[in-house]
C-alpha cells in the first residue's frame, strides 16, 4: 500500500445540535468525537501527514504533535482549500478528507479507499438509500423513485493532483466529490458502513456510542473456584470477614476460598494465570498472608494488562456457617478493597443438599466470576 495524506475538516459550528460547543469537541465514550478519526488516522503505519482544519487554532496544542493544525474558512469547501494548500507531501500521494463528525473510521475503511485509487481519480464509501423517498410541493407528495440513489460518506479520497486541481474553480461544494465530478474524474464508490453515521443532531450521540461500543476490545469474563478444608478452631475468613464457627479453613494463607475464588477469576480474565502462579503455597512469605493482598494484587495486574475490574459476583458453597448473616459485611469489604460501588458487588450463599464432601462438613468451596473491561 502506498503512503497518503489525510485532512480532518473540523470548523463546523454544529448547531443542529443544540448544544452549548461544536459537536466535534463533545465527549463520545470517553474521549472527543474528533479524536477518534484522529487516533485511528495516526494509528496507519502508511500514515504520511494528517492536517486538521479548525476555526480556532487555540485548540492546535490538544493534538498529538504529529498533527499540523491550519484554520478554516468560512465554508466547508473554504475549508477543505486550506487543508490542502496545508499538505507538504508530493502531489503523486493519495489524500483522504474526512468529517470530523464522523468518528466510525476503520484502518480497513482507509486500506479500500486508498486501492480505489490505483483505478479512479477518486473515491468515497456509499450506502444505498434503502427509505422510501418523498419530494413536497405546494403540500402535494410525489414518491422518488430510490434505485441508484447513494448515502455517500466520508473520508472521500483523491489522488491529490485531481482534488488540487478542481478546488481551483470558484464556488462551494455539497462535498469534495461534486468537485472532481465536475471535473470529469473518474469516481468510484465503495461500501460504506453504519458506523460512519455523521453526528447532526443531540440524538446522534446515544445512536453513535451504540455503534461503536462493539468495536472496543470486547470485554473479559473470568472464572474462578476454590476449596479449602476445615481444621480445628474458631472461625473461618471469608471474604476478609471473620465468622464464627466450630472450626476453621486449613491452608498456607487466611484460606479465604472466597477471595482465592475471586483471584483467580481476575487472573483469568486477562489470561495471567492462577493464584497458585503467582503466591505458590510453598513460599513461606504468604504463610497466614491476608488474602486481600492476592486480590489487590490480580487487581493490578490486570489493571497493567489494560483491563479494569467492573463487577463479581461471589457464591459460598458449604452447609455451614451460615453465610447470609455476614453476606453484606463481606460485600461492602469487598467493594472496599477493590474500590467498586457495592451494586458491583455480589455475594450469595448455597448448599449441596448434604451432598459432597460441602454436604458432610468436611470443607468450604466458593466460585466467583469478574468482568473486565478494557481502560478508557
Amino acid at each position: 500500500m502506498t503512503g497518503f495524506a489525510a485532512i480532518i475538516v473540523a470548523g463546523g459550528k454544529g448547531a443542529r445540535t443544540g448544544l452549548d460547543r461544536p459537536k466535534q469537541w463533545e465527549n463520545l465514550l470517553g474521549k472527543r468525537v474528533i479524536d477518534w478519526s484522529v487516533d485511528t488516522f495516526l494509528s496507519h503505519p502508511d500514515l504520511l501527514e494528517l492536517v486538521i482544519v479548525v476555526d480556532d487554532l487555540t485548540v492546535a496544542t490538544s493534538f498529538p504533535s504529529k498533527t499540523k493544525v491550519v484554520c478554516g474558512g468560512e465554508s466547508r469547501t473554504a475549508s477543505v482549500r486550506a487543508g490542502i494548500a496545508a499538505l507538504a507531501t508530493e502531489d503523486g500521494a493519495p489524500v483522504l478528507i474526512h468529517d470530523a463528525a464522523r468518528p466510525g473510521l476503520s484502518r480497513a475503511l482507509i486500506d479500500t479507499l486508498v486501492s480505489a485509487l490505483s483505478d479512479h481519480d477518486a473515491a468515497a464509501p456509499a450506502l444505498p438509500v434503502s427509505d422510501a423517498l418523498k419530494r413536497e410541493a405546494s403540500g402535494h407528495f410525489s414518491t422518488v423513485p430510490r434505485d441508484g440513489l447513494y448515502r455517500v460518506q466520508t473520508p472521500q479520497a483523491f489522488r491529490q493532483a485531481t482534488i488540487r486541481k478542481a478546488l481551483e474553480a470558484p464556488g462551494s461544494f455539497v462535498d469534495d466529490l461534486e468537485a472532481v465530478e465536475a471535473a470529469g474524474a473518474r469516481v468510484t464508490l465503495v461500501p460504506g458502513s453504519v458506523r460512519l453515521h455523521k453526528i447532526t443532531y443531540a440524538e446522534d450521540f446515544d445512536l453513535l456510542a451504540r455503534l461503536l461500543t462493539p468495536a472496543l476490545t470486547a470485554p473479559r469474563v473470568g472464572k474462578g473456584f476454590d476449596v479449602h478444608a476445615f481444621e480445628p478452631g474458631d472461625h473461618v475468613t471469608l471474604c476478609g470477614v471473620k465468622i464464627p464457627h466450630t472450626a476453621k479453613l486449613k491452608g498456607h494463607s487466611d484460606a479465604d476460598a472466597a477471595w482465592h475464588a475471586l483471584t483467580d477469576a481476575i487472573l483469568g480474565a486477562v489470561a495471567l494465570g492462577d493464584i497458585g502462579d503467582h503466591f505458590p503455597p510453598s513460599d513461606p512469605q504468604w504463610k497466614n498472608a491476608d488474602s486481600g493482598l492476592f486480590l489487590k494484587h490480580a487487581r493490578s495486574l490486570a489493571e497493567g494488562a489494560g483491563y479494569t475490574l467492573t463487577s463479581c459476583d461471589i457464591t459460598v458453597i458449604c452447609e455451614a456457617p451460615k453465610v447470609k448473616p455476614h453476606r453484606e459485611a463481606m460485600r461492602i469489604r469487598t467493594a472496599e478493597l477493590l474500590a467498586l460501588p457495592l451494586d458491583a458487588v455480589s455475594v450469595k450463599a448455597t448448599t449441596t443438599e448434604k451432598l459432597g464432601f460441602t454436604g458432610r462438613q468436611e470443607g468450604i468451596a466458593a466460585e466467583a466470576v469478574a468482568v473486565l473491561v478494557p481502560k478508557a
